[in-house]
């Protein structure tokens, strides 16, 4: 069976050869993993290759205030990305500090004129045709269309953010319409052009809860993206979403599958049991993940992961409803012998 075949069987809950699998690999790690491997695509060389990324051309980048924005010397590495957010390099591996731009907004006139790119110029030309390019070499297309919550707070400053979901709604609401506003675009674009699944969601949880009021989350998140999902659909019925996000988001998984949800990443073990949530919700809820980041991959040892991944093929993947995939990208501390073992437990038949 070609990847996309296999795609299709699992959306059908049919139970193919082999599932799919992905990973994925902060730097340092990936970095040791090219030299122990010999390997510059760790993609191919472990066979994880089933799906391709389609894009629209991004249109004339939005410039920033930074001297308005941020006032202070920022630290000597620090980058800026599209929404304006500062990234300063951190003093552990990979990981950054975020400032954010909007930090000492005092106004909402302040909120409202702040530069975010909507997407109305960028385009979709050439979409359709890599779409078609894609499923002739027998490989799933996807679009990753956005955050909404993640960006949002990025940009506002985390507690400020929460802050003004309960005092200042108006300021929120500012920001997440112009986001909503970019990932219909995206979305609409992509379904358009054919793809077979969405990529998005929002971290919205810890490791036992929502952050917040599950009613919160309901008027700010889920109604906006309720409409980029029924956009995208309105295009495309068939058309797949994924859904991230961390921690243990039990309360609103029916409401996500309620609003179009048919992926759900990472499904945390740590914070939720993914055996339970099979059960629960197989029927319409694809699973992808979990292989816990926490917990198996860095301290369980080779054969503690291909035990666990094994035992998520039976009790998830039985009926080909399940993606393998560690919850999260692996991080330095996993050793090179776990990943290894993680693949060949990966490409072992059903």
């Amino acid at each position: 069976m070609t990847h996309l075949e296999t795609f299709h069987a699992m959306l059908a809950r049919q139970r193919p050869p082999r599932l799919l699998y992905h990973a994925d690999f902060t730097p340092d790690l990936e970095q040791r993993l090219r030299k122990h491997t010999g390997v510059t695509d760790l993609t191919a060389y472990f066979g994880f290759q089933w799906r391709q990324e389609v894009k629209m051309s991004p249109g004339k980048p939005i410039e920033f205030d930074l001297e308005r924005y941020y006032p202070e010397d920022l630290p000597h590495g620090t980058e800026i990305d599209e929404f304006g957010v500062a990234r300063v390099p951190g003093s552990f591996y990979h990981f950054t500090r975020i400032v954010s731009p909007l930090r000492n907004a005092a106004s909402y006139a302040e909120i409202a004129s702040y530069p975010i790119d909507t997407a109305s110029d960028w385009s979709d030309a050439g979409m359709a045709e890599q779409v078609q390019q894609i499923h002739a070499h027998g490989k799933v297309a996807v679009s990753w269309i956005g955050h909404m919550y993640e960006t949002a707070w990025s940009i506002r400053g985390y507690e400020e953010f929460l802050m003004d979901l309960v005092e200042r709604p108006a300021w929120a609401e500012s920001i997440l319409d112009r986001l909503m506003a970019a990932n219909m675009v995206r979305a609409v674009a992509a379904a358009k052009a054919g793809v077979d699944y969405l990529r998005t969601g929002d971290d919205v949880a810890n490791q036992n809860s929502l952050m917040f009021h599950p009613d919160t989350w309901r008027y700010y998140m889920k109604s906006r993206w309720q409409r980029v999902f029924a956009a995208a659909r309105a295009v495309k019925p068939d058309i797949q979403i994924w859904y991230h996000s961390d921690g243990n988001i039990e309360a609103i998984i029916p409401e996500l599958i309620e609003i179009g949800v048919t992926i759900l990443n990472p499904v945390q073990p740590e914070c939720l049991d993914p055996v339970m949530i099979k059960n629960r919700y197989g029927d319409r809820l694809i699973i992808d993940g979990a292989i816990g980041t926490q917990s198996t991959m860095p301290w369980g040892g080779p054969d503690e992961v291909r035990r666990v991944v094994r035992q998520r093929k039976d009790t998830l993947g039985y009926d080909g409803g399940y993606v393998i995939a560690p919850t999260h990208r692996l991080e330095p501390e996993v050793p090179i012998e776990n990943v290894l073992a993680f693949f060949d437990a990966c490409r072992e038949p059903l």
